[in-house]
C-alpha cells in the first residue's frame, strides 16, 4: 500500500479485509493508459489509488476475488467500493443520457446541485465508486464539465429515492482528505466483526 489513504485505512479494517487489500494488484501502466484515453483529466490521486488496488468490488486479483468497502461520502457511515479501471471504462460506454433526459418528467422531484450541469451526458463524469447496495442506491463521480458555479474535478454524490446529485468536495484530493479527517467513518460497518 503506497498511498497514505490505503496505508491508513488498513488500521480501521478487520483482518480479513486487510489481507484482501494486501493481496490485491494495482492497475498496470496499460490499464492506466486505457483510463486516461477515456478520461484524460483523471486526477493523479485517483490514478495512485488504482495503482495500489485496481478495484475492490468483486474484482479478480490473481487467484483471489476481493470485495472490500474502502470509500465513504457525506452520508457518514455509508460505505462504497472502489471501481476497477475496467468497471470505470465500461460505465463510460454505458451511460450516455443526461440527468435532464433521465428525469425530465420528474425534475420537480430531483435535487440537482447548482454546480452540476444536468445537460451533460452522465458518462462525461468518471464514476469511481458504487455503494454497498450494488451501486443502485448511491454512486460517486468526478465531474469534468460543471456549471459556472462549480469547478472542474468536483466530486458528485448521487443518491436514489429521492434522487439527488450533490457536490460533496471541490476536488478528488479534498474528498480523500475529508475521509481521512473523518477517521474513515464508513468503516463503522465492520465494527460488529471486531467484537
Amino acid at each position: 500500500m503506497r498511498t497514505p489513504y490505503f496505508a491508513n485505512l488498513l488500521q480501521y479494517l478487520p483482518q480479513e479485509e486487510q489481507q484482501q487489500l494486501q493481496q490485491a494488484f494495482g492497475a498496470s501502466d496499460a490499464q492506466i493508459q486505457a483510463l486516461l484515453e477515456v478520461f484524460p483529466k483523471c486526477p493523479q490521486a485517483l490514478i495512485e489509488l488504482l495503482q495500489d488496488v485496481n478495484g475492490t468490488y468483486y474484482c479478480q486479483h490473481g487467484q483471489e476475488t476481493i470485495c472490500v468497502l474502502v470509500l465513504g461520502s457525506d452520508l457518514g457511515d455509508y460505505p462504497y467500493y472502489l471501481k476497477s479501471v475496467e468497471q470505470i471504462v465500461k460505465d463510460y460506454h454505458d451511460q450516455r443520457e443526461t440527468i435532464y433526459e433521465r428525469y425530465q418528467e420528474f425534475l420537480a422531484y430531483v435535487e440537482v446541485d447548482e454546480k452540476i450541469n444536468m445537460h451533460v451526458p452522465l458518462n462525461d463524469r468518471l464514476c469511481f465508486a458504487d455503494c454497498m447496495n450494488n451501486g443502485g442506491t448511491s454512486s460517486l463521480y468526478i465531474d469534468f464539465t460543471p456549471n459556472e458555479a462549480g469547478q472542474v474535478g468536483q466530486v458528485v454524490r448521487y443518491v436514489h429515492d429521492p434522487d439527488s446529485f450533490e457536490v460533496i468536495a471541490a476536488s478528488f484530493e479534498d474528498y480523500l482528505q475529508q475521509l481521512i479527517e473523518g477517521d474513515y467513518e464508513f468503516t463503522a460497518i465492520y465494527e460488529e466483526e471486531f467484537e
